[in-house]
């Protein structure tokens, strides 16, 4: 069990969401016993989640546009009244067990070093989402955007390699990159990184800053717990979605780099090679 002394908050973020599924995400976090407090931001034209996230006990924020994915998460940072020690990214279409948050910042509380931690997420119907990854080039993203299952087997060895297949999945290690569908972080180094870099209206928000997460502490995958990620994968079905998909590929790579990116090499060195001590929890010891 995680210490008497820390809090958590989280941010949901909400667009045109299925009210039974935001639902189902305010009943998963209302099972923690940990003191928290529930922001759901609302980027949708009207306000019939207001009161799915009122009877929840969430604090209902109306942003009065479509912010999209990261600047919707930095307004709840922004709204937070009281100091947090942990703060959960968590999407509306994501359900888990009592517990779940308990062990997840139990870890955390005995590993100061890390600074992002995912669970496994499975779909709903209990199969593995693969969503441990190395750092995108951008033969990685649009290889698998664009070529398809062709694409995919002609460069079989490169595209297992990004979708960290190399890895022992069955411990916890360190990855590069995490998807932030469910991403338990540290409150005071999200605040110190700016939260979002908002000129990403949507995909790769989280693949920015899990890397700039991962400058300054360990980002680690921890498969014991489990969390349940419908995933709609928008952007394979409509092309607006996939125009955003495409500018945010842009932006990335222009941000960080196309062919030269020497901390994408070190980050995606250091998920295979990296040294480091994990504490785990008593549960998992004996």
């Amino acid at each position: 069990m995680p210490s008497d002394n820390i809090s958590l908050s989280i941010s949901i973020v909400v667009y045109k969401t299925d009210p039974a599924q935001l639902e189902t995400a305010l009943a998963s976090v209302a099972s923690s016993t940990i003191p928290k407090f529930v922001y759901v931001v609302d980027n949708s034209a009207d306000e019939a989640l207001r009161p799915i996230a009122e009877k929840h006990g969430a604090r209902y924020l109306r942003s009065g546009a479509n912010l999209g994915f990261g600047r919707g998460h930095n307004l709840a940072l922004t709204a937070l009244e009281n100091p947090s020690t942990y703060h959960l990214l968590l999407n509306p279409d994501i359900s888990f067990g009592p517990g779940v948050l308990e062990e997840l910042c139990s870890f955390m509380e005995h590993n100061p070093a890390i600074g992002w931690v995912m669970p496994r997420v499975l779909y709903p119907d209990g199969s593995h989402q693969e969503l441990c990854k190395r750092l995108p080039t951008p033969w990685d993203l649009f290889l698998r955007r664009f070529f398809g299952r062709y694409g995919i087997a002609l460069f079989a060895r490169s595209h297992n390699k990004f979708k960290c297949r190399d890895l022992d999945l069955s411990r916890a290690c360190v990855v590069p990159n995490l998807s932030g569908c469910f991403a338990l972080v540290r409150t005071s180094l999200l605040q110190a990184l700016g939260g979002f870099d908002e000129r990403f209206f949507l995909y790769l928000e989280d693949t920015d800053l899990v890397r700039r997460f991962g400058e300054i502490s360990l980002t680690v995958f921890y498969p014991f717990v489990d969390v349940y990620h419908v995933r709609g994968r928008g952007s394979y079905r409509n092309m607006k979605l996939l125009r955003h998909h495409i500018r945010s590929a842009v932006l990335y790579f222009c941000k960080w780099g196309w062919v030269i990116d020497p901390k994408r090499s070190l980050g995606n060195r250091s998920c295979s090679t990296e040294e480091v001590t994990i504490t785990m929890p008593a549960r998992l010891l004996g």
